[in-house]
């Protein structure tokens, strides 16, 4: 619903505000010059159309009105000599009138107001109405060829003479002539004054003009409303539009040209949200791929950083025990032995490193297939166990595993050998106090999660994420006396991902407990 609100603004200029009353929605005013309205142009122009046409009307009423007048008392006065010469000739008799024409006659006059008197035979009156005295004496006037000079000859045939006649202000039409051989007549009209009646008639249509113009500008006033109500909606619309509100929509009951109009607007709105959410959408995935471009920037850098300080010891190592060799720094068989062990061990390092760094490539590109098959997970975990039985007692490490009774899972058994394999050794060497080591099968459904303890100091939380993150070591040192790389969970979580399960790692009271789980139902 539209509202018009009258306003002066700072610059003495009045205008409007135009105010869509949408319920449930913030207004918005538009602001309208008063002379710009579409309502104030509707009553303007009714204005100049009413009063355009009363002008016109007074205009040719001025002009027209007294010829007009006068035209239609001749025809009038015409008609009432045609009738009452038909009368006279078909029922009247020689020396004169019956009574039924008398009668019609007198109705005749009666109706036009008409004075008549008839003449026979040696000017016997035969019929009058009227003043009979007074035409009979203008009768003989004419008939003696004395006429006036204030006399207009208006039509002149062999059986009458038609004129007006000014007497004293006073205006007449006469006919006068015979209606048979016998019967002379005089008929006369008096014709009122035309500048009277006129200036009578013109105060008269004043006053209803006038009427008529204010009663049109109430009418139009109000029923602008109708028309000017749908076009501030679409100004409404329009302006939510601009400020992306596109939850407007446009209701109209019509089929008009504005109907229509706002329908066209309700498809654009749709069709702009439409193009604005398509654009958001493909502005977030921008910034993702920008953001995803610069954290595999980042992790570029990152990874030749890492391997080029996790290269840099084992090489300098090799490097300085080879020129020892080279320069025979000791002679001795003892030294020499050292001197290889050391430069074999880097190397050992080196190559583990390297292949680690291309399991782990494959796997983060899928280039490694998965076999699986069904397997007894109890009984690799018991194969790992025995594989690190030298570790496991040089570490003085309590392990705990006490389930006996096989657990079949559905995996690549060489992959998952190296997570668990992974998870074993990683708590054999950061195990502390009371060096437990602890491995459990939890059977959930569908699936069983693997789960190994080592008693020991906790992660901090903040580092529990990033010890996935290739290269990353929460003790250092630590990982460097025992040989670590730091890719080593990086690999876990990889072949995890590529099993499509879970893997995650969490602080106990005592220590920290990794896990990973594997389906034991094909889908």
């Amino acid at each position: 619903m539209g509202t018009v609100v009258n306003i002066l603004r700072p610059s003495g200029e009045w205008g409007i505000n135009l105010k869509s009353e949408n319920k449930g929605k913030k207004d918005h005013v538009l602001n309208v010059k008063l002379t710009d309205s579409i309502r104030i142009k509707l009553i303007m122009l009714m204005l100049y159309i009413i009063g355009g046409t009363f002008l016109l009307y007074l205009l040719l009423n001025h002009l027209l009105l007294d010829d007009f007048y006068m035209k239609s008392k001749q025809d009038a006065f015409m008609e009432a000599y045609e009738d009452m010469n038909e009368i006279v000739n078909s029922e009247s008799g020689t020396y004169g009138i019956s009574e039924t024409a008398q009668y019609k006659l007198s109705g005749i006059c009666e109706s036009y107001g008409i004075a008549v008197v008839i003449l026979g035979t040696n000017n016997s009156l035969v019929f009058q109405y009227g003043n009979g005295a007074e035409l009979s004496l203008r009768l003989a006037i004419i008939d003696f060829g004395i006429n006036d000079d204030n006399v207009s000859i208006i039509k002149r045939t062999n059986k009458y003479i038609f004129q007006s006649l000014n007497t004293g202000g006073e205006g007449y039409l006469e006919i006068y002539g015979r209606f048979n051989e016998n019967k002379l007549f005089l008929m006369r009209m008096t014709v009122e004054s035309i500048q009277e009646s006129a200036a009578v008639s013109r105060v008269f249509f004043l006053y209803i003009g006038i009427a008529i113009l204010i009663i049109s500008v109430v009418i139009v006033y109000f029923v602008s409303e109708k028309f000017t109500r749908p076009i501030l909606d679409l100004a409404n619309l329009s302006e939510r539009m601009s400020n992306l509100d596109f939850n407007a929509k446009y209701i109209s009951d019509s089929d008009d040209e504005i109907a229509v109009l706002g329908n066209s607007m309700n498809k654009l709105s749709d069709r702009l949200k439409e193009t604005i959410v398509e654009l958001k959408s493909a502005n977030n995935r921008l910034q993702k791929d920008i953001a995803r471009k610069e954290e595999i920037d980042e992790m570029r850098k990152d990874f030749i950083s890492n391997v080029s300080h996790e290269l840099k010891t084992p090489i300098a190592l090799i490097q300085g025990y080879a020129e020892g060799l080279s320069e025979c720094v000791n002679d001795d068989a003892e030294s020499r032995e050292f001197y290889c062990e050391v430069i074999m061990d880097e190397a050992e390092k080196m190559n583990k490193l390297v292949k680690n760094l291309l399991m782990l490539n494959q796997l983060e590109s899928g280039g490694d297939h998965i076999q699986f098959e069904r397997f007894d997970i109890i009984m690799l975990v018991h194969g790992v166990l025995d594989s690190l039985d030298y570790m496991i007692k040089q570490n003085e490490i309590h392990i705990v595993f006490e389930e006996a009774e096989p657990v079949y899972v559905y995996a690549d058994e060489f992959q998952i050998e190296g997570v668990v394999t992974n998870y074993v050794t990683n708590a054999i060497h950061y195990a502390l106090g009371r060096k437990e080591v602890k491995i459990s099968v939890r059977n959930m459904e569908n699936k069983v999660r693997i789960l190994v303890f080592n008693s020991g100091n906790q992660i901090p939380e903040e580092e529990l994420e990033k010890i996935w993150i290739k290269f990353y070591k929460v003790d250092k040192a630590r990982t460097r006396e025992y040989g670590g790389s730091g890719i080593g969970l990086s690999i876990v979580r990889a072949i995890m991902k590529s099993h499509g399960r879970e893997c995650g790692v969490s602080n106990k009271k005592d220590g920290v407990e990794f896990w990973f789980e594997l389906d034991t139902e094909l889908a």
